[in-house]
Protein backbone atom coordinates (compact mmCIF):
# COMPACT_ATOMS: atom_id res chain seq x y z
CA UNK A 1 0.00 0.00 0.00
CA UNK A 2 1.40 3.38 -0.95
CA UNK A 3 0.32 6.93 -1.58
CA UNK A 4 -0.05 7.93 -5.20
CA UNK A 5 -1.17 10.86 -7.33
CA UNK A 6 -4.89 10.37 -7.96
CA UNK A 7 -5.24 13.62 -9.93
CA UNK A 8 -2.69 16.20 -11.08
CA UNK A 9 -0.99 17.60 -7.99
CA UNK A 10 -3.27 15.65 -5.65
CA UNK A 11 -1.84 12.80 -3.62
CA UNK A 12 -4.08 10.29 -1.87
CA UNK A 13 -3.35 7.92 1.00
CA UNK A 14 -2.28 8.00 4.65
CA UNK A 15 -1.31 11.46 5.79
CA UNK A 16 -3.06 13.12 2.85
CA UNK A 17 -6.41 14.96 2.94
CA UNK A 18 -9.36 12.74 2.10
CA UNK A 19 -10.19 12.92 -1.61
CA UNK A 20 -13.91 13.75 -1.73
CA UNK A 21 -15.98 12.95 -4.82
CA UNK A 22 -19.38 14.56 -5.28
CA UNK A 23 -21.38 11.93 -7.15
CA UNK A 24 -23.67 13.73 -9.59
CA UNK A 25 -24.36 10.47 -11.41
CA UNK A 26 -27.63 10.79 -13.30
CA UNK A 27 -28.96 13.64 -11.14
CA UNK A 28 -28.37 16.05 -14.02
CA UNK A 29 -31.79 14.91 -15.34
CA UNK A 30 -30.62 15.45 -18.93
CA UNK A 31 -30.26 19.17 -18.29
CA UNK A 32 -26.84 20.69 -18.99
CA UNK A 33 -27.70 23.77 -16.93
CA UNK A 34 -28.57 21.53 -13.97
CA UNK A 35 -25.34 19.57 -14.44
CA UNK A 36 -23.35 22.81 -14.28
CA UNK A 37 -25.29 23.96 -11.23
CA UNK A 38 -24.37 20.72 -9.49
CA UNK A 39 -20.71 21.28 -10.32
CA UNK A 40 -21.02 24.80 -8.86
CA UNK A 41 -22.56 23.37 -5.68
CA UNK A 42 -19.72 20.87 -5.36
CA UNK A 43 -17.09 23.56 -5.88
CA UNK A 44 -18.75 25.85 -3.35
CA UNK A 45 -18.74 23.04 -0.78
CA UNK A 46 -15.03 22.39 -1.29
CA UNK A 47 -15.01 18.87 -2.73
CA UNK A 48 -12.12 17.56 -4.83
CA UNK A 49 -13.97 15.98 -7.75
CA UNK A 50 -17.35 15.65 -9.42
CA UNK A 51 -18.40 12.36 -10.97
CA UNK A 52 -20.97 11.37 -13.54
CA UNK A 53 -21.92 7.91 -14.87
CA UNK A 54 -21.40 6.87 -18.48
CA UNK A 55 -23.45 3.92 -19.70
CA UNK A 56 -25.80 2.79 -22.47
CA UNK A 57 -28.86 0.83 -21.52
CA UNK A 58 -28.44 -1.67 -24.36
CA UNK A 59 -25.01 -2.77 -23.08
CA UNK A 60 -25.87 -2.27 -19.42
CA UNK A 61 -29.14 -4.12 -18.80
CA UNK A 62 -31.18 -6.81 -20.49
CA UNK A 63 -34.56 -5.65 -21.79
CA UNK A 64 -35.94 -8.54 -19.75
CA UNK A 65 -34.46 -7.27 -16.45
CA UNK A 66 -37.00 -7.30 -13.58
CA UNK A 67 -37.83 -4.05 -11.85
CA UNK A 68 -36.44 -3.17 -8.42
CA UNK A 69 -38.72 -3.06 -5.40
CA UNK A 70 -37.36 0.31 -4.22
CA UNK A 71 -38.19 1.78 -7.65
CA UNK A 72 -41.75 0.42 -7.55
CA UNK A 73 -40.91 -2.23 -10.17
CA UNK A 74 -40.41 0.38 -12.89
CA UNK A 75 -39.16 -1.24 -16.10
CA UNK A 76 -35.40 -1.32 -15.48
CA UNK A 77 -34.28 -1.08 -19.11
CA UNK A 78 -36.52 1.91 -19.79
CA UNK A 79 -35.40 3.59 -16.57
CA UNK A 80 -31.70 3.14 -17.34
CA UNK A 81 -32.18 4.29 -20.91
CA UNK A 82 -33.80 7.43 -19.58
CA UNK A 83 -30.78 8.12 -17.36
CA UNK A 84 -28.09 7.85 -20.06
CA UNK A 85 -25.59 10.69 -20.16
CA UNK A 86 -25.18 12.31 -23.57
CA UNK A 87 -21.54 11.45 -24.26
CA UNK A 88 -21.05 14.65 -26.21
CA UNK A 89 -21.32 16.34 -22.79
CA UNK A 90 -18.08 14.81 -21.52
CA UNK A 91 -15.74 17.47 -22.86
CA UNK A 92 -17.84 20.54 -22.02
CA UNK A 93 -18.53 19.22 -18.52
CA UNK A 94 -14.86 18.45 -18.05
CA UNK A 95 -13.85 21.91 -19.27
CA UNK A 96 -16.40 23.56 -17.00
CA UNK A 97 -15.32 21.51 -13.98
CA UNK A 98 -11.66 22.25 -14.66
CA UNK A 99 -12.40 25.96 -15.04
CA UNK A 100 -13.96 25.85 -11.56
CA UNK A 101 -10.95 24.07 -10.10
CA UNK A 102 -12.49 20.66 -9.52
CA UNK A 103 -11.58 17.28 -11.06
CA UNK A 104 -14.04 15.77 -13.60
CA UNK A 105 -14.65 12.02 -13.37
CA UNK A 106 -17.14 9.48 -14.61
CA UNK A 107 -17.88 5.81 -14.01
CA UNK A 108 -17.48 4.15 -17.43
CA UNK A 109 -19.69 1.10 -17.77
CA UNK A 110 -18.53 -0.16 -21.17
CA UNK A 111 -15.29 -0.40 -23.17
CA UNK A 112 -16.20 2.52 -25.44
CA UNK A 113 -16.81 4.76 -22.43
CA UNK A 114 -13.42 3.82 -20.97
CA UNK A 115 -11.69 4.71 -24.24
CA UNK A 116 -13.56 8.03 -24.52
CA UNK A 117 -12.69 9.08 -20.99
CA UNK A 118 -9.09 7.95 -21.41
CA UNK A 119 -8.83 10.12 -24.54
CA UNK A 120 -10.04 13.05 -22.46
CA UNK A 121 -7.23 12.40 -19.96
CA UNK A 122 -9.69 11.79 -17.12
CA UNK A 123 -7.35 10.84 -14.23
CA UNK A 124 -9.45 8.22 -12.43
CA UNK A 125 -11.61 5.31 -13.54
CA UNK A 126 -14.38 4.17 -11.18
CA UNK A 127 -15.92 0.69 -11.18
CA UNK A 128 -19.48 0.65 -9.90
CA UNK A 129 -20.38 -2.01 -7.34
CA UNK A 130 -22.69 -3.80 -9.77
CA UNK A 131 -19.83 -4.06 -12.32
CA UNK A 132 -17.18 -5.42 -9.94
CA UNK A 133 -17.41 -8.96 -11.32
CA UNK A 134 -16.72 -7.85 -14.92
CA UNK A 135 -12.98 -8.47 -14.88
CA UNK A 136 -12.54 -7.70 -18.59
CA UNK A 137 -14.00 -4.24 -17.98
CA UNK A 138 -11.70 -3.73 -15.00
CA UNK A 139 -8.61 -4.89 -16.90
CA UNK A 140 -9.39 -2.49 -19.74
CA UNK A 141 -9.66 0.36 -17.24
CA UNK A 142 -6.46 -0.63 -15.49
CA UNK A 143 -4.53 -0.80 -18.77
CA UNK A 144 -5.10 2.93 -19.24
CA UNK A 145 -2.69 3.50 -16.37
CA UNK A 146 -5.25 5.66 -14.62
CA UNK A 147 -6.01 5.20 -10.94
CA UNK A 148 -8.83 2.69 -10.48
CA UNK A 149 -11.49 3.00 -7.77
CA UNK A 150 -13.37 -0.21 -7.00
CA UNK A 151 -16.71 0.02 -5.21
CA UNK A 152 -17.57 -3.16 -3.30
CA UNK A 153 -21.29 -3.14 -2.56
CA UNK A 154 -22.57 -6.76 -2.59
CA UNK A 155 -19.02 -8.13 -2.94
CA UNK A 156 -17.60 -11.08 -1.05
CA UNK A 157 -13.88 -11.39 -0.34
CA UNK A 158 -13.09 -13.27 -3.54
CA UNK A 159 -14.95 -10.69 -5.66
CA UNK A 160 -12.63 -8.04 -4.20
CA UNK A 161 -9.54 -10.22 -4.59
CA UNK A 162 -10.28 -10.96 -8.24
CA UNK A 163 -10.93 -7.29 -9.03
CA UNK A 164 -7.72 -6.12 -7.32
CA UNK A 165 -5.77 -8.90 -9.02
CA UNK A 166 -7.20 -7.86 -12.41
CA UNK A 167 -5.66 -4.42 -11.95
CA UNK A 168 -2.32 -5.75 -10.75
CA UNK A 169 -2.11 -8.35 -13.52
CA UNK A 170 -1.83 -5.55 -16.08
CA UNK A 171 0.67 -3.60 -14.01
CA UNK A 172 -1.64 -1.10 -12.33
CA UNK A 173 -1.23 -0.83 -8.57
CA UNK A 174 -2.97 2.54 -8.22
CA UNK A 175 -6.08 1.03 -6.68
CA UNK A 176 -8.53 2.36 -4.11
CA UNK A 177 -11.21 0.02 -2.76
CA UNK A 178 -14.39 1.58 -1.35
CA UNK A 179 -16.55 -0.07 1.27
CA UNK A 180 -20.14 0.31 0.11
CA UNK A 181 -23.69 -0.82 0.88
CA UNK A 182 -25.81 -1.22 -2.25
CA UNK A 183 -29.10 0.06 -0.88
CA UNK A 184 -30.67 3.42 -1.71
CA UNK A 185 -30.77 4.85 0.89
CA UNK A 186 -28.58 2.55 2.96
CA UNK A 187 -29.35 2.17 6.68
CA UNK A 188 -26.46 3.16 8.91
CA UNK A 189 -26.52 -0.23 10.68
CA UNK A 190 -25.46 -1.97 7.45
CA UNK A 191 -22.52 0.33 6.73
CA UNK A 192 -19.90 -2.02 8.21
CA UNK A 193 -17.27 0.72 8.40
CA UNK A 194 -14.74 -1.55 10.07
CA UNK A 195 -14.40 -3.22 6.67
CA UNK A 196 -12.43 -0.13 5.58
CA UNK A 197 -9.53 -1.29 7.75
CA UNK A 198 -10.08 -4.98 7.05
CA UNK A 199 -9.94 -4.46 3.28
CA UNK A 200 -6.86 -2.26 3.62
CA UNK A 201 -4.99 -4.93 5.56
CA UNK A 202 -6.26 -7.92 3.59
CA UNK A 203 -5.53 -6.64 0.09
CA UNK A 204 -2.77 -4.08 0.76
CA UNK A 205 -4.68 -1.25 -0.95
CA UNK A 206 -5.85 2.23 -0.14
CA UNK A 207 -9.44 2.22 1.08
CA UNK A 208 -12.38 4.55 1.31
CA UNK A 209 -16.15 4.68 1.49
CA UNK A 210 -18.97 5.11 -1.02
CA UNK A 211 -21.83 6.49 1.04
CA UNK A 212 -25.52 5.88 0.36
CA UNK A 213 -26.74 6.76 3.85
CA UNK A 214 -28.74 9.89 4.56
CA UNK A 215 -26.98 12.72 6.36
CA UNK A 216 -23.23 13.06 6.85
CA UNK A 217 -22.53 11.28 10.15
CA UNK A 218 -21.64 7.88 8.71
CA UNK A 219 -19.47 9.52 6.08
CA UNK A 220 -17.58 11.47 8.74
CA UNK A 221 -17.13 8.32 10.82
CA UNK A 222 -15.55 6.59 7.83
CA UNK A 223 -12.92 9.33 7.60
CA UNK A 224 -12.09 8.81 11.26
CA UNK A 225 -11.60 5.11 10.47
CA UNK A 226 -9.10 5.84 7.71
CA UNK A 227 -11.11 6.35 4.52
CA UNK A 228 -8.84 8.24 2.11
CA UNK A 229 -11.48 8.56 -0.63
CA UNK A 230 -15.14 9.45 -0.04
CA UNK A 231 -17.97 9.39 -2.55
CA UNK A 232 -21.30 11.07 -1.75
CA UNK A 233 -24.33 11.55 -4.03
CA UNK A 234 -25.42 15.18 -4.39
CA UNK A 235 -28.57 16.93 -5.62
CA UNK A 236 -30.02 20.41 -5.76
CA UNK A 237 -33.32 19.18 -4.34
CA UNK A 238 -34.19 15.76 -2.95
CA UNK A 239 -37.73 16.06 -4.33
CA UNK A 240 -36.57 16.20 -7.96
CA UNK A 241 -37.64 13.28 -10.18
CA UNK A 242 -35.15 10.46 -10.60
CA UNK A 243 -34.03 7.43 -8.57
CA UNK A 244 -30.95 9.00 -6.92
CA UNK A 245 -32.24 12.37 -5.75
CA UNK A 246 -34.16 11.17 -2.70
CA UNK A 247 -31.11 9.91 -0.76
CA UNK A 248 -28.58 12.45 -2.06
CA UNK A 249 -27.27 15.37 -0.02
CA UNK A 250 -28.39 18.92 -0.80
CA UNK A 251 -26.11 21.99 -1.17
CA UNK A 252 -26.28 23.38 2.38
CA UNK A 253 -25.73 20.04 4.13
CA UNK A 254 -22.96 19.18 1.62
CA UNK A 255 -21.06 22.33 2.50
CA UNK A 256 -21.50 21.62 6.20
CA UNK A 257 -20.32 18.04 5.68
CA UNK A 258 -17.12 19.26 4.04
CA UNK A 259 -16.45 21.70 6.87
CA UNK A 260 -16.98 18.92 9.41
CA UNK A 261 -14.88 16.47 7.41
CA UNK A 262 -11.90 18.82 7.27
CA UNK A 263 -12.36 19.54 10.99
CA UNK A 264 -12.24 15.81 11.70
CA UNK A 265 -9.03 15.50 9.68
CA UNK A 266 -7.45 18.44 11.46
CA UNK A 267 -8.27 16.76 14.78
CA UNK A 268 -6.15 13.67 13.98
CA UNK A 269 -2.82 15.30 14.84
CA UNK A 270 0.33 13.21 14.57
CA UNK A 271 -0.23 10.97 17.56
CA UNK A 272 2.64 12.42 19.57
CA UNK A 273 2.11 13.72 23.11
CA UNK A 274 4.67 16.46 23.59
CA UNK A 275 3.33 18.96 26.11
CA UNK A 276 1.56 22.25 25.62
CA UNK A 277 1.27 23.73 22.14
CA UNK A 278 1.90 27.47 21.75
CA UNK A 279 -1.85 28.06 21.72
CA UNK A 280 -2.11 26.37 25.13
CA UNK A 281 0.72 28.31 26.79
CA UNK A 282 -1.52 30.64 28.79
CA UNK A 283 -3.53 27.71 30.11
CA UNK A 284 -0.30 25.88 30.95
CA UNK A 285 1.00 28.80 33.03
CA UNK A 286 -2.21 30.03 34.64
CA UNK A 287 -4.36 26.91 34.82
CA UNK A 288 -2.00 24.27 36.21
CA UNK A 289 -0.95 23.91 39.86
CA UNK A 290 2.40 24.84 41.37
CA UNK A 291 3.83 25.06 44.87
CA UNK A 292 2.59 28.02 46.97
CA UNK A 293 3.29 29.23 50.50
CA UNK A 294 0.54 27.98 52.84
CA UNK A 295 1.61 30.69 55.30
CA UNK A 296 4.25 33.39 55.47
CA UNK A 297 7.78 31.98 55.34
CA UNK A 298 10.63 34.20 56.54
CA UNK A 299 14.10 34.33 55.09
CA UNK A 300 16.31 31.57 56.53
CA UNK A 301 13.47 29.31 57.69
CA UNK A 302 13.77 25.65 56.80
CA UNK A 303 10.77 24.80 54.67
CA UNK A 304 8.49 22.03 55.98
CA UNK A 305 5.56 20.24 54.34
CA UNK A 306 3.10 22.26 56.43
CA UNK A 307 4.37 25.48 54.87
CA UNK A 308 3.60 24.36 51.31
CA UNK A 309 0.41 23.80 49.34
CA UNK A 310 -0.31 23.10 45.67
CA UNK A 311 -2.72 25.40 43.88
CA UNK A 312 -3.15 27.39 40.71
CA UNK A 313 -1.56 29.17 38.85
CA UNK A 314 1.35 27.09 37.63
CA UNK A 315 3.90 29.89 37.69
CA UNK A 316 5.96 28.29 40.47
CA UNK A 317 7.74 25.01 41.07
CA UNK A 318 5.84 21.95 39.85
CA UNK A 319 4.07 19.97 42.62
CA UNK A 320 6.02 16.78 41.85
CA UNK A 321 9.17 18.61 43.05
CA UNK A 322 7.74 19.04 46.60
CA UNK A 323 10.14 16.57 48.22
CA UNK A 324 13.11 18.48 46.80
CA UNK A 325 11.84 21.81 48.18
CA UNK A 326 11.14 20.47 51.68
CA UNK A 327 14.19 20.84 53.94
CA UNK A 328 15.68 23.76 52.05
CA UNK A 329 16.02 27.23 53.60
CA UNK A 330 14.08 30.17 52.22
CA UNK A 331 16.44 32.68 50.58
CA UNK A 332 13.86 35.49 50.82
CA UNK A 333 10.69 36.29 52.68
CA UNK A 334 7.78 34.50 51.00
CA UNK A 335 4.29 35.88 51.56
CA UNK A 336 1.34 33.60 52.18
CA UNK A 337 -0.32 32.48 48.94
CA UNK A 338 2.73 33.39 46.84
CA UNK A 339 3.85 30.80 44.31
CA UNK A 340 7.37 29.63 45.02
CA UNK A 341 10.11 29.74 42.40
CA UNK A 342 13.60 28.20 42.54
CA UNK A 343 15.28 31.54 43.21
CA UNK A 344 13.35 31.75 46.50
CA UNK A 345 14.88 28.60 48.05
Amino acid sequence: MRNFEIAPGRMVGPGQPCFVIAEIGSNHNHDMALARQLIDVAVDAGVDAVKFQTFRARSHYSRRAPGFNYLNHTNTFDLIQGLELDRSWHRPLQEYANSRGVVFLSSPCDIEAIDELHALDVPVMKVASFDLTDLNLIRHMARTGRAVILSTGLADWMDIQRAVDACREVGNDKVVVLQCTSLYPAPARLSNLRAIETIRNAFDVLTGYSDHTEGDHVCLASVALGACVIEKHITLDRTLPGPDHAFAIEPGPLKLMMQRLRDVESAFGNGAKYGPRPEEREMFEKGRRSLHAARRITKGQIITAEMITAKRPGLGIAPHMLDIVIGRPARVDIDEDQWITWDMV
